[in-house]
């Protein structure tokens, strides 16, 4: 599903970058490209000959509505008798977003069909949610048509040898047609739902939605994202109105748990009896790997052979893998489709992240596999769990502030490293990043003897006194000094579930693949709120105690190999909070001891060469004092940007190094705490007022609220009232002023910004030079990169003058323009470009 963006094709072109877009947007595959080509196949090339048509179906529960839908067929040039595939697009996209795809599966030999969905693109009707009357009608009349199409195989009259795939919405497609049509012989699904009706509503204590936690900021998007300048948008008016009535209540009603669970695979799983590869997201927090496990438990139990993919990846971020789970799919549709060799299906195969190869810039993915699937309570290691005993709880009124874990976008982020330092002795002191004080319970286990790959979903037993929902979520904690450490969500998720007064709940925790080192700590938090879901106004206090051990599932059979994944995969979608959290994060291995000194920037030697041979920094080295504004200069290309994104950590240099105030900058430096930065554009959630987005970024960071510094960064976005209004809705200064602001949140020593001024008018610009300039004044350090010379001649006490990767002068800004000379003659002269 997309919504308010597009998720670029995770299932594309090797070496395409594929990037997340703003929150909650990760969601449709995206393609586009020419209506021929030509590529490679398996030892020979084939051009691909596509055909644009407007297919009339006829659907609704009296099959008395007509819709025409936009389609486009791929097939193969010169080549007769090939199975077809039909590809399904994301929530809020169309055909075209899955172009690339469809001519990708056409040079392999597959004739394919993708259209856009009923209400979707140039597709007539209304959104009906893949409802059994509406879209899983409209697809069964897309078989006709394909089994009507000359060069299609054949399985007996009107039935092609055919298999579907999709991710999200078009993956829930494939699911359904394939339980009401047995002409669909092979499924892939990614990313997509079990039940729809768990999915906004889950309660992890197996109460089932009618009790379930409203997952109010991904229903809002879900149903909101795309509506235009309707309410209802291209909805049908009962899809429109339940959603309207749920939101303002905050729990589900029968209907509208009914017509979700129509629209599920849940409600038909006991039909599908075809071979089935499901692959699913670690990091997604709409449909996380508890939906992937109810539909392979279902469809196995039907005899047909299912096999399950946990990727890094999801709604949420995190590294596509595009061309591993491209082979996965391929390799899958090759052997149920075009009779390749199989090992019979019911494998099982996980991702894990493992370290960066500095010389490649590729992350080392570890690729685990065993032979069958094992669920997500396999061979469980019990561990006992410690606290304070019964702890005392409280939901505040309102709901707010509200802890930080599921929130559309973040699902990804727990996969970086730890949040913040938690220390102190006492479960109830402990400084819990994304926590809020009093909202939580903490129970943790002793120091690992020796480590555990948790492969599955935990469970523990809890007895709580109180009525309302709660959240159950699961840390890593490091060994610290005096019994504290690092605490790391070990996936960015949360497990709601609703308790009532003097009951005990057995509790499922969020399902993930994560591995706790030897001498680490499991530790369970249990808090009353949540952002990403609805909360009682009304205040409350629960009483909360663990009554079993943790019980984390285990998966001996597992066995890895070890695959590079490219760096660039690993881009989130709010680029703002992830650089906020690279800048806080501990890392992993630490140099040895260094000593502080007033120095706030030392580049020495710095160089950086891409994988293509392209050298982007070369030898470069510079120093930057206290109370100084320098300008970092020069022409597209020149390494500018590389050089920032070095600086803070984003990206390793081949050699060289960085010292902020005398300590060595690697990805998770603790100085980095010290510098803020705004680079490449903002990156904002754009459902959330700008007030809202800079407060989230705060609490992500774990540090303390009063650190902030929060009324000096509104004063210097100057957004008025428009601070409380949702970010989609502002101009591009706008979002330029709240991205400044943002980046001087805690008024950091050292702060970078690259191209400040972009978008502002000409007094904001004039503003925005004596913000600056007043900062640095107050003992700070500015750190510029901008194309407008006037402006950085009357803002910059210093410059860097950068051609070629290299620096090619440096010193006071007077110095290098030298007398009567304007900075852009003297830019000009140096970098060899006057005429």
């Amino acid at each position: 599903m997309r919504v308010g963006g597009a998720f670029r094709a995770w299932w594309g072109r090797t070496g395409r970058a594929a990037r997340w877009a703003a929150a909650g947007t990760a969601i449709a595959l995206v393609g586009g490209g020419a209506a021929w080509g030509v590529g490679a196949t398996t030892g020979r090339t084939s051009r691909v000959q596509t055909s644009e048509q407007r297919i009339a179906v006829v659907d609704g529960p009296r099959d008395d509505q007509r819709v025409t839908l936009d389609t486009t067929f791929y097939r193969p040039a010169g080549r007769a008798d090939v199975p077809a595939i039909m590809l399904g697009h994301g929530f809020g996209g169309s055909k075209r977003d899955v172009a690339d795809e469809a001519r990708r599966l056409a040079r392999h030999g597959y004739a394919v069909l993708t259209w856009s969905a009923r209400g979707f693109g140039r597709s007539g009707g209304e959104i009906a949610l893949n409802s059994p009357d509406y879209e899983v009608k409209d697809t069964r009349q897309l078989i006709d048509w394909l089994a009507r199409r000359p060069g299609v195989r054949l399985d007996g009259p009107g039935d092609p040898r055919l298999g579907m795939a999709g991710g999200s919405y078009g993956g829930a497609i494939a699911l359904l047609t394939a339980a009401y049509d047995r002409r669909v012989d092979a499924i892939a699904p990614m990313i997509t739902w079990h039940s729809l009706a768990d999915a906004l509503f889950p309660d992890a204590a197996g109460a089932g939605p009618s009790g379930g936690v409203f997952k109010k900021l991904w229903a809002g998007l879900f149903f909101t994202g795309s509506a235009g300048r309707t309410a209802c948008g291209r909805f049908l008016p009962s899809v429109c109105e339940m959603y309207q009535e749920v939101a303002e209540k905050g729990r589900p009603t029968a209907t509208a748990i009914e017509m979700l669970r129509r629209s599920s695979p849940s409600s038909v799983a006991d039909r599908i009896r075809v071979p089935t590869l499901l692959v699913q997201g670690q990091s997604d927090s709409l449909f996380p790997l508890d939906h992937a496990d109810a539909n392979a438990r279902a469809i196995a139990r039907n005899g047909a052979p299912v096999s399950v993919v946990w990727f890094q990846g999801g709604h949420d971020g995190g590294a596509s893998e595009t061309e591993r789970i491209e082979g996965l799919v391929l390799a899958f549709f090759d052997a149920r489709l075009k009779g390749a060799a199989t090992s019979g299906g019911g494998e099982f195969t996980v991702t894990r992240a493992g370290g960066l190869d500095s010389s490649t810039q590729e992350v080392i993915v570890d690729e685990a596999s065993a032979r069958t699937y094992p669920g997500l309570s396999h061979e469980p290691v019990h561990l006992p769990l410690s606290g304070l005993g019964e702890q005392t709880i409280y939901n505040p009124a309102g709901g707010s502030p509200a802890a930080i874990s599921a929130v559309p976008g973040l699902g990804a982020l727990g996969s970086l490293g730890s949040l913040g330092a938690a220390g102190s002795s006492g479960a109830l002191g402990r400084q819990v990043p994304g926590e809020r004080p009093g909202q939580f319970a903490v129970f943790e286990t002793r120091p690992l003897e020796q480590a555990v790959q948790l492969t599955g979903a935990a469970s523990v037993r809890l007895r709580v006194d109180g009525n309302g929902p709660l959240f159950a979520k699961l840390y890593d904690v490091a060994p610290g000094r005096g019994g504290g450490g690092s605490a790391t969500l070990a996936r960015r998720l949360a497990a709601p579930f609703r308790v009532s007064p003097g009951r005990d709940v057995t509790v499922a925790l969020p399902a993930m693949d994560h591995r706790f080192d030897r001498g680490h700590r499991l530790r369970l938090v249990i808090a009353t709120t949540d952002l990403g879901f609805a909360t009682p106004a009304k205040p409350a206090a629960y009483k909360v105690r663990v009554v079993s051990p943790l019980s984390v599932p285990t998966v001996p059979a597992l066995t890895t190999a070890p695959t590079p994944v490219p760096a660039w995969v690993w881009a989130l979608p709010v680029a703002a909070i992830t650089l906020a959290l690279l800048i806080v994060l501990p890392g992993r291995r630490r140099p040895g001891p260094e000593q502080d000194n007033d120095v706030p920037l030392e580049i020495t030697g710095l160089t950086k060469a891409y994988k293509n041979g392209h050298l982007a920094v070369a030898d470069l080295s510079f120093r930057v004092e206290k109370g100084q504004v320098l300008g970092l200069l020069g022409p597209n290309g020149a390494g500018k940007t590389t050089t920032l994104r070095m600086l803070m950590g984003l990206i390793h240099p081949d050699s060289g190094e960085m010292r902020i105030f005398g300590h060595r900058v690697y990805p998770g430096a603790p100085v980095l705490a010290r510098l803020g930065s705004f680079v490449e554009g903002p990156g904002f959630l754009p459902h959330l007022s700008g007030r809202d987005n800079l407060d989230l970024y705060w609490r992500a960071t774990g540090r303390p609220l009063d650190e902030a510094h929060l009324d000096e960064a509104l004063r210097i976005a100057a957004l008025g009232s428009a601070l409380d209004r949702p970010v989609r809705t502002y101009s591009q200064g706008m979002r330029q002023r709240l991205a400044i602001a943002q980046a001087m949140l805690g008024l950091p020593d050292l702060l970078v910004l690259d191209e400040p001024t972009n978008g502002l008018d000409p007094p904001q610009i004039r503003e925005m030079r004596e913000v600056l300039v007043r900062y640095a004044a107050a003992g700070r350090t500015v750190i510029v990169s901008s194309h407008l010379l006037a402006e950085v001649e009357q803002t910059c006490t210093h410059a860097v003058v950068m051609a070629g990767g290299r620096r090619v002068a440096a010193g006071p800004v007077a110095e290098i323009t030298g007398s009567g000379r304007r900075l852009e003659d003297a830019f000009l002269e140096i970098i060899g470009e006057t005429s």
